[in-house]
């Protein structure tokens, strides 16, 4: 059965409250709720099995661990709400675009609904903003609330073992459509291209998730090496460059692979002082 928004723990609702109130929002609480409840719909399509309200929870939980670092939290658990407010996991869209979540378009939809709710125009961008910066996951270090926006979506890879070895199972139930050999060989690019990183978080606080994350991405790689090698396929073809399908390397979640810098930030304000 799938999950409905009306489901959702209450704290969540008040939490969306919270975080439009301190941006600025001086829309009716009735609207601000409204808004909230079709965000929520959105997060629990059923279509979503990792990508959904569990993992909304979850970015906000870690946001708020991570807290202490932010200039301006209220804009970073916006950005957290709207960062996969757009999903579509559909085969077509997973081999031609990024797979399900649609940073770009959620950017969108986040400054033109936070707007609606008379939140200030530099704080919509600068929630744009952040959304955006998930396509990438390279946050400026000088960058607080971007380096814990992004910590925050990556801290499922140090789960503790058993959550992890759920979140894997989510993912691949997600993207059941992408066959075996595709996956697996995307995967495996991805989560070595994570390993070549120097770190994969970019917070201080942040840092202490280091260890954890590499030990399961470690334990990943081996796993996904023997279901290759059991589907009949050459070892060596996991070392080699991926030529086949390349934009899987960006579909196929690890939560995010890192990415290059999109060419447009249609919200850059240059007169944001953040």
């Amino acid at each position: 059965m799938s999950v409905s928004y009306v489901d959702a723990p209450q704290w969540l609702f008040s939490s969306w409250s919270r975080a439009t109130a301190e941006a600025g929002a001086t829309a009716s609480p009735e609207r601000v709720r409204q808004i909230g409840e079709a965000l929520l719909a959105r997060w629990c399509d059923p279509a979503r099995r990792f990508h959904d309200l569990r993992h909304l929870a979850d970015v906000l939980n870690r946001v708020d661990e991570l807290v202490e670092e932010t200039h301006e939290p209220a804009l970073v658990r916006l950005a957290a709400w709207y960062h996969g407010a757009i999903f579509d996991a559909e085969t077509k869209a997973t081999y031609e675009a990024r797979g399900g979540e649609n940073e770009t378009a959620s950017a969108v939809l986040a400054h033109e609904q936070l707007l609606g709710l008379g939140v200030p125009e530099r704080a919509a961008n600068r929630v744009a903003q952040l959304v955006t910066a998930l396509l990438r996951h390279a946050p400026d270090p000088a960058d607080f609330d971007c380096a814990v926006l992004c910590d925050a979506d990556l801290g499922m890879l140090a789960a503790e073992p058993q959550r992890y070895k759920s979140y894997l199972a989510d993912v691949r139930k997600e993207y059941e459509h992408i066959p075996d050999r595709d996956f697996v060989r995307a995967r495996v690019a991805i989560l070595t291209r994570l390993l070549e990183r120097r770190a994969l978080f970019s917070s201080p606080l942040g840092a202490a998730w280091e260890d954890a994350a590499r030990q399961n991405v470690q334990g990943e790689l081996v796993r996904l090496r023997k279901e290759w090698a059991a589907l009949g396929e050459d070892p060596a073809d996991l070392d080699r460059p991926l030529t086949e399908r390349p934009a899987l390397t960006a579909a196929i979640p690890v939560v995010h692979a890192p990415a290059e810098r999109a060419a447009a930030a249609p919200f850059d304000d240059e007169d944001d002082e953040d």
